[in-house]
C-alpha cells in the first residue's frame, strides 16, 4: 500500500503550460489533496528543476509529485526530495542518472510531432497542424486549437540537459503510457515504465491522455497518494 499523501505538485511538459492540468486538479481537489500546477519556463532542465522544488517546499507532508512529457526528467531529478512519497509518469521521459535521452530515443521510430517543431530566434513551437495532429490528436480540434494557442515555447537549451539522479530507482513509481502517442514513441514508454518497476497503465490516448483522459490519470495519481479513487 502507497505512503498516504496529502499533497500532489503536477509539472507540465514541453509545448504547454500549468493549464494543461486543468481536467485532473479539481479531480485532485475533490478527493481531499492539496494541488500545485508549476509553471516552469522551458528553459533548462536546472530552471524547472528549482521551480518544482520550490512547489514542493509548499507543501507539509508527503507529496505525489506528477510528470507529463519532458517534465518526467524533472520529476526524476526532483524526485529525490524527502517530501516526494511517490512519482507518477504520463507519457513521459524517465531518464537514468546522467543516460542521454536522446540516444535512448534513437532506438525507437522517430515520433511525428518531431518534424512538427518550428524554430526562431532559439525558441521553438509545434506548428498547429503538427499540434493537432501529432500533440492533441484525440481532442476535439477547438479545444487542441485553444491549448495550441498557449503552448509554452521551448528554448534551444531545454533538451540538452542530463540528469544526475534518477529518483525512481529509490521512490515507488506509476506510469500511464499513450499507446496512440506521436510524441514519444508508446514502446519507449513501455520500455521505462517497465525498467523502473513501475504500476503501470495503458490509455488509448494521445500524448496528452491527462487532458483527453482525465479520470483515468487522476485515478493513477490518487493511486499513488495511498488515496481511493
Amino acid at each position: 500500500m502507497p505512503e498516504t499523501a496529502a499533497n500532489a505538485v503536477l509539472v507540465h511538459g514541453a509545448y504547454a503550460d500549468g493549464s494543461s492540468w486543468s481536467k485532473v486538479i479539481p479531480l485532485l481537489q475533490a478527493a481531499g489533496l492539496r494541488v500545485t500546477a508549476v509553471q516552469h519556463p522551458l528553459t533548462t532542465l536546472q530552471d524547472g528543476v528549482d521551480v518544482t522544488r520550490r512547489a514542493l517546499a509548499l507543501h507539509r507532508g508527503p507529496t505525489v509529485l506528477v510528470g507529463h512529457s519532458f517534465a518526467g526528467m524533472i520529476v526524476t531529478e526532483a524526485g529525490v526530495d524527502p517530501a516526494v512519497s511517490a512519482l507518477v509518469y504520463i507519457a513521459a521521459r524517465a531518464p537514468d542518472a546522467g543516460e542521454d535521452y536522446a540516444a535512448l530515443a534513437a532506438g525507437y521510430p522517430a515520433p511525428p510531432a518531431s518534424a512538427g517543431v518550428v524554430w526562431s530566434d532559439g525558441w521553438g513551437r509545434l506548428s498547429e497542424s503538427a499540434f493537432l495532429a501529432d500533440f492533441a490528436g484525440d481532442l476535439p480540434p477547438d479545444e487542441a486549437r485553444e491549448l495550441c494557442a498557449v503552448q509554452g515555447p521551448i528554448s534551444d537549451t531545454l533538451f540538452a540537459g542530463r540528469t544526475t539522479h534518477a529518483a525512481w530507482r529509490d521512490k515507488p513509481s506509476w506510469y500511464a503510457v499513450s499507446t496512440d502517442d506521436r510524441t514519444i514513441d508508446p514502446d519507449l514508454e513501455r520500455f521505462m515504465a517497465k525498467r523502473m518497476g513501475a504500476t503501470t497503465i495503458e490509455l488509448a490516448s494521445s500524448h496528452v491522455s491527462l487532458l483527453s483522459h482525465p479520470a483515468e490519470v487522476a485515478a493513477l495519481i490518487l493511486d499513488a497518494a495511498g488515496h481511493p479513487s
